[in-house]
């Protein structure tokens, strides 16, 4: 069992890291479109600010999935391990096709699949959490995309009689500020959710670490009310790392193809989504950041005419939005039926 619960621990730091691989992009696409930066420069200044937030940031979204999403009687190592399951096999899909689809609702739909395929419905701890989960799917892309709009006329209305030259000339060191405060909001909510996941498994396995002496008396967890800082440290660095790697597919969809940006653009996105994003963090709400600076950058875009938005790549994204949660569930669900048969508990 020591070894088994491990093992799943090393694993759910995998998927932090593919979290930030696959979500780099959110962190650096328009700071790499609108050209302030090169990819590898962009990739170090977001890894750095998704660390920072080890430092700063909240523990409320780690531990609403920690304690207040599944019923905790129903989560074991296979269902950890299930729901991990699912969300990389998912990851790996969207990464694939260049889909910036939501790493945070591939876990979420991945745990709760896993909980489901063992103890029916009732695992799901129907409440708060899931209405404002659920709900931020809609919500977060929206108050995205008003807040680039909005940033982008007040912009528009400040600089109306500067050229366009003196414009792009203030906003692009302004634009290293906004892609930082953006990274740094990414890693704080989304590292959050691998913490809450393991915090899950560790409570579910603690009397088997009650014990334990050495470094593995650390995986010794009664309750969900806190979180190890070592656990802390090492979701931060896996998401770290995971960004540095980077996702250059989804940063062409994401820096080019929804919209052309300039760095003003650029600033108006990063500024508006990452608003958005520690708001949602503040109150605990596991959020996508995918969803909120895609909905951003799309704001930013209609500013200038509707056109300007490729409404095709837009959609296409909203639909593996609308399908992560049920895809990532039902993968996780077959992952938790063929571990179970495998390994009993």
């Amino acid at each position: 069992m020591v070894t088994y619960v491990v093992a799943i621990v090393l694993i759910a730091f995998i998927f932090d890291f593919s979290n930030g691989f696959h979500d780099s992009a959110n962190s650096i696409a328009t700071i790499v479109g609108t050209r302030v930066l090169s990819p590898l420069a962009a990739v170090l200044w977001a890894a750095l600010f998704n660390f920072a937030a080890a430092f700063t940031g909240s523990l409320a979204v780690a531990k609403a999935i920690g304690g207040d999403m599944i019923d905790q009687s129903f989560v074991n190592p296979n269902v950890i391990l299930g729901g991990l399951l699912g969300a990389i096999i998912w990851n790996i899909i969207t990464w694939y096709f260049g889909i910036p689809s939501s790493s945070s609702h591939a876990l979420i739909g991945g745990y709760a699949g896993a909980a489901v395929s063992r103890g029916g419905l009732t695992a799901i701890t129907w409440g708060t959490k899931w209405v404002q989960t659920l709900s931020f799917i809609v919500i977060s892309p929206l108050v995205g995309m008003f807040a680039g709009y909005l940033l982008m006329v007040l912009v528009f209305w400040l600089f109306h009689r500067t050229s366009a030259t003196r414009v792009d000339r203030f906003f692009r060191p302004a634009q290293l500020v906004s892609s930082a405060l953006l990274s740094y909001s990414h890693g704080g909510n989304d590292a959050q959710k691998t913490m809450g996941v393991v915090v899950g498994l560790l409570v579910s396995v603690h009397g088997s670490f009650a014990n334990q002496t050495g470094w593995l008396h650390h995986l010794y967890l009664p309750d969900n009310s806190t979180i190890p800082r070592w656990l802390e440290i090492c979701a931060y660095t896996a998401i770290s790392l995971g960004t540095l790697f980077g996702g250059w597919r989804i940063v062409h969809t994401m820096g080019s193809r929804i919209t052309r940006l300039r760095p003003v653009g650029g600033f108006c996105a990063e500024t508006g989504g990452a608003a958005a994003i520690l708001l949602a963090t503040h109150f605990g709400i596991p959020v996508s950041t995918t969803h909120t600076i895609t909905g951003s950058i799309v704001g930013v875009g209609a500013t200038q005419r509707l056109s300007a938005v490729r409404w095709g790549i837009a959609g296409r994204i909203v639909w593996a939005w609308v399908l992560t949660i049920p895809a990532a569930a039902i993968m996780a669900a077959v992952s938790y039926r063929i571990l179970a048969a495998l390994i009993r508990l």
